[in-house]
């Protein structure tokens, strides 16, 4: 009897799922069976509260594109998804602070995947800046110290250039399409072309999909699931409290250095990345902060 009863329910649960499925609208018929896998398309995306105009056909076929390409990297996807669970929170109030978009932290996704990667032309770190720009910017670059490592200095970095690109062209979408194709460049294309619109201007391959990657990285970031991807929270890598050491003042041996704060050299340098030789010369008596973690070692 109980059998009977629970086959029924069942039954019942399918009847009505089916009726509900078909009586919705084709379009969003379609998109609620698209829900979850790496198919799924959104029906309004937006870059720093600038809406994109998924009315115009490449438009809406190039964001396709770098959905469907980074909602079956499975992988790598997943990993930036774990790595943003501890970089974010450190990128997201510089953001605030220097009032550039939350947005934009999503632009550090698509240039390094969150690590401090390092390109073939010479660009290095999470924001990807080559030397003479990162010195340009206030950042110290030499073979001790290369403060492109350092993930709050280069964010800052980040944000007085991205302030300057929308002051120069009105628009953060403009911006963000700046930071690969550069100020001047973007603005030759703007003179030859007559519009200022990064949707409306042809660009070069990598400038004209930059835009889209960092949508559809957005969109499969805020919403994974609806993308397909299943990551419990407990797999989300943690953020790892630390203590900042000043120092004004040479270090001849990082790892004696390490070994006096209880930690190893091999941890020492996973947190202080910008540290990039086994010692510290300082004879200027420049004042640095080195952190220290207090946990996860």
């Amino acid at each position: 009897m109980k059998t009977n009863k629970a086959l029924l329910s069942t039954f019942v649960v399918i009847l009505v799922s089916g009726i509900l499925t078909f009586g919705i609208s084709g379009d969003n018929k379609e998109k609620l069976l698209r829900q979850g896998t790496p198919l799924y398309f959104p029906a309004a995306v937006d870059f720093a509260g600038e809406s994109t105009p998924l009315q115009i056909n490449d438009v809406k076929e190039r964001l396709d594109r770098e959905l469907l390409i980074n909602a079956n990297l499975d992988a790598t996807t997943v990993l930036i998804i774990k790595r943003a669970n501890r970089v974010f929170p450190i990128i997201e109030p510089i953001l605030r602070q220097y009032n550039v978009p939350d947005d934009f932290k999503y632009l550090a996704v698509i240039e390094s995947g969150l690590t401090n990667a390092s390109s073939p032309s010479g660009a290095k770190g999470v924001w990807q800046f080559m030397p003479d720009t990162a010195r340009e910017r206030g950042m110290e670059v030499n073979e001790l110290v290369d403060e492109r490592y350092h993930l709050e200095k280069s964010t800052e970095s980040a944000c007085k250039y991205l302030l300057a690109a929308k002051e120069k062209f009105g628009s953060w979408t403009m911006a963000a399409a700046s930071y690969n194709g550069g100020m001047s460049g973007l603005a030759k294309k703007i003179e030859e072309q007559k519009v200022s619109n990064y949707y409306d201007l042809g660009l070069t391959e990598e400038t004209s999909r930059y835009v889209f990657r960092i949508l559809a990285l957005k969109e499969i970031m805020k919403q994974p699931a609806l993308y397909g991807f299943s990551i419990y929270p407990t797999e989300l890598y943690p953020s790892i409290p630390t203590k900042n050491v000043e120092i004004d003042s040479t270090i001849n041996d990082l790892t004696g250095f390490a070994m006096s704060q209880g930690i190893n050299y091999k941890i020492l340098k996973i947190h202080n990345p910008w540290l990039r030789d086994k010692k510290l010369l300082n004879p200027s008596k420049k004042k640095y902060e080195i952190k220290i973690p207090l946990a996860g070692y």
